[in-house]
């Protein structure tokens, strides 16, 4: 049964541009500036690089949510394959012994198959069956081993992970449009790679400074940020004094919030500027402009800010704060850094999370004075961020004109 022979790429840390990179690398590709495998800075920012977007969410029956964007999410995946002419197949079909055969000999075939199971069934997420959640973000899946009723994938990990045979097809069938969706990548054009960069860069620009492709700018970029520090100043109805006055409210906002921004959603403790910043590097040699080595340091900067906010979100002076910080830092390290891949082993934290809530519900720490501190201190460092994201982006926007 076959497994891709020598697949060691695991070095891709979120889901479309962490694929690409893995699935180029294994193929044998070089970037041309470096002569090494592209790195996923430089397809992070050839996706269009980094941004801001604020969203809350109040579903009935399920806790309230404030959702952060810290990159391009119209369609980087993509943004990158047309940037850089990578041509690519995509096998797909209703039938499940058809998507079986179609996965068995795309691996036969020595190509690497990008698939798109559904997050909420894949056992190492450990987020558990809900009717009314579903999503596919893509994965590798570099073997299918029926005889052992095992398939092997690399999903944000540096090592790989175990599924069995049945969970993978049940994920990959559950979301209509992507039922049984296998991508097959081929080399990219390395001689656009220029015009990519700086194509690039300017979506980056846009994106934090202008009307986003969809949606309101209210929401995105500078304004977003601006649009934050508001409603957690204001009094109105969806500000955070009004929405999330205290209690279990208030933890699960700070939790959604956190995770968003951190490693526990493939991102760097410094909302990617760090990453970003590296892209930067790569791209004043691509361009030969050594003004975008400047604006990386500005970058730099900007990932500081962010990882003080990240600390802000859930102050460890608070030992509830702290207990549900660490909840959800080590359940993400345990996924990184070691590859536990079952419910039993990260779902513990995810129960732990779910006691901590409880427990908010009717012993929180802080009263209503330090709550309003608290969103004080945390609208400080966004409006901190603003700062020096806006120095960031106008610095971007003069090197690349």
């Amino acid at each position: 049964m076959p497994t891709l022979p020598n697949y060691t790429q695991f070095e891709g840390r979120y889901w479309d541009t962490g694929v690409i990179r893995n699935a180029l690398d294994y193929q044998g590709v070089k970037a041309p500036h470096t002569g090494e495998p592209y790195t996923e800075a430089m397809l992070l920012g050839i996706s269009g690089g980094v941004t801001f977007g604020y969203f809350t969410f109040h579903y009935e029956g399920y806790d309230p949510q404030v959702n952060l964007l810290t990159r391009n999410t119209f369609e980087p995946m993509e943004t990158i394959f047309d940037r850089l002419a990578i041509p690519r197949e995509v096998l797909q079909t209703t039938n499940a012994d058809k998507a079986r055969q179609n996965l068995m000999q795309t691996i036969e075939d020595g190509q690497v198959p990008i698939i798109f199971p559904d997050m909420y069934l894949m056992p190492y997420n450990a987020l558990g069956y809900d009717a009314g959640m579903w999503g596919t973000l893509p994965v590798i899946c570099f073997g299918y081993e029926p005889d052992k009723n095992e398939a092997y994938i690399a999903d944000r990990s540096f090592h790989p992970l175990t599924v069995s045979i049945e969970v993978l097809e049940a994920a990959r069938a559950r979301v209509k449009k992507d039922k049984y969706r296998l991508l097959i990548l081929e080399h990219p054009d390395n001689g656009l790679l220029a015009g990519a960069v700086r194509q690039g860069i300017l979506d980056c620009v846009a994106l934090m400074t202008e009307k986003p492709p969809r949606g309101s700018d209210k929401s995105f970029g500078l304004k977003g940020l601006k649009t934050w520090a508001t409603m957690l100043e204001k009094d109105t109805k969806e500000s955070w004094s009004q929405a999330y006055p205290t209690g279990r409210p208030l933890l699960s906002v700070l939790i959604s919030a956190y995770t968003f921004l951190s490693p526990a959603f493939g991102k760097t403790m410094q909302a990617e500027r760090d990453v970003y910043a590296e892209f930067l590097d790569e791209a004043a040699k691509v361009l030969n402009n050594p003004a975008l080595e400047n604006v990386a340091v500005r970058y730099r900067l900007a990932a500081k800010a962010w990882d003080g906010l990240l600390c802000a979100l859930l102050p460890e002076v608070v030992p509830l704060f702290k207990e549900t910080k660490l909840m959800i830092d080590i359940k993400a390290e345990e996924f990184i850094e070691k590859g536990a891949t079952s419910r039993d082993d990260l779902g513990k934290y995810e129960k732990k999370l779910t006691e901590l809530k409880k427990q908010a519900e009717t012993d929180f720490p802080l009263n209503a004075a330090e709550i309003a501190d608290l969103r004080d201190e945390i609208r400080r460092h966004v409006l901190l961020v603003h700062d020096t994201e806006a120095e960031a982006v106008m610095a971007l926007k003069t090197a690349i004109a």
